[in-house]
């Protein structure tokens, strides 16, 4: 099985959108994983009907046993993070606020603070309106354990994938360079970066490059929207061919990327032959990249 990464180096690329068509292509030879937990919307172009629900604990919160506290006051003023605040004579533990240090817990004389698990969210496994695998997870409002759900997204879906024998898993992972970046490509045979052609683009595509050859994982580039500015463009090619990075499709900006995010359909779903073909070759060029490897 092969792991293919659909990543960029910031928001507003077309990542998802290239992402959701090469599904769409792969066919029944794909499970495809939405690992951009924090802000997932792979599910809005997929419509899936979810097969399993599972809740994802992570992380520990400050939970007060009223009856045992004795109003001491030593864990409002030792929370480092102003979680703790009096309201009404008591004190009171904001969970949003709250790290889970467990501080609190331990400087407690009177053992009247435990440390509960936190529900920072849900997984689920589906079939998409194609009719196949899809695995996608929801972080829940706060939580800041994103990469330890994108890990479990990405396991999750290889299993099954292992499982089905399906040959392919696509990831989409979320913008950026952080830790649920990280947790995206971490093990992948295969970073597909898409880009577009301006100077924040290639600003941000340089970052992530750096940080592909930090985890030594193999890379090429889609440059989106390639005609908006000729020169920037120009230096991405550039940029990719010092680093051994090869771009493999430019795709011009087109308003079928906008009009099928309207209507909940992806790209394949137009009538744009031309985007089409780009993102089958797109497609048929990692499949031969990868049976060679």
């Amino acid at each position: 099985m092969k792991d293919i990464a659909v990543m960029s180096g910031k928001g507003g690329t077309g990542k998802t959108s290239i992402a959701a068509a090469l599904g769409v292509v792969a066919g029944a030879n794909a499970v495809t994983a939405d690992c951009d937990v924090d802000a997932a919307n792979l599910h809005l172009l997929y419509d899936p009907e979810h097969q399993e629900h599972h809740d994802f604990w992570s992380g520990k919160t400050a939970v007060i046993d009223y009856d045992a506290c004795t109003g001491c006051g030593i864990c409002h003023e030792k929370c480092r993070f102003g979680a703790i605040s009096i309201e009404d004579t008591r004190y009171v533990v904001d969970p949003l606020g709250c790290e889970g240090c467990a501080v609190c817990h331990h400087l407690c004389a009177a053992g009247a603070i435990e440390m509960q698990d936190v529900l920072a969210g849900e997984w689920f496994v589906s079939r998409n309106r194609f009719g196949h695998w899809f695995v996608h997870a929801r972080l829940g409002i706060g939580q800041e354990n994103s990469g330890k759900l994108v890990s479990k997204v990405k396991a999750e879906a290889r299993s099954l994938a292992e499982r089905e024998q399906i040959p392919y898993l696509i990831v989409d992972g979320p913008p950026g360079i952080g830790c649920p970046v990280i947790s995206s490509f971490s093990g992948v045979d295969h970073v597909l970066v898409v880009t577009e052609a301006t100077q924040s683009g290639l600003h941000d595509l340089r970052r992530l490059v750096d940080l592909i050859d930090f985890f030594k994982a193999r890379a090429s580039c889609v440059i989106n929207k390639a005609d908006l500015n000729d020169g920037a463009r120009d230096d991405i090619e550039r940029f990719c061919e010092a680093r051994g990075v090869e771009v493999i499709s430019t795709i011009p900006y087109s308003e079928t990327f906008l009009d099928a995010l309207q209507d909940g359909r992806t790209i394949m779903e137009t009538d744009d032959v031309l985007i089409k073909k780009k993102i089958n070759d797109i497609w048929n060029h990692l499949e031969r990249t990868e049976m060679m490897s």
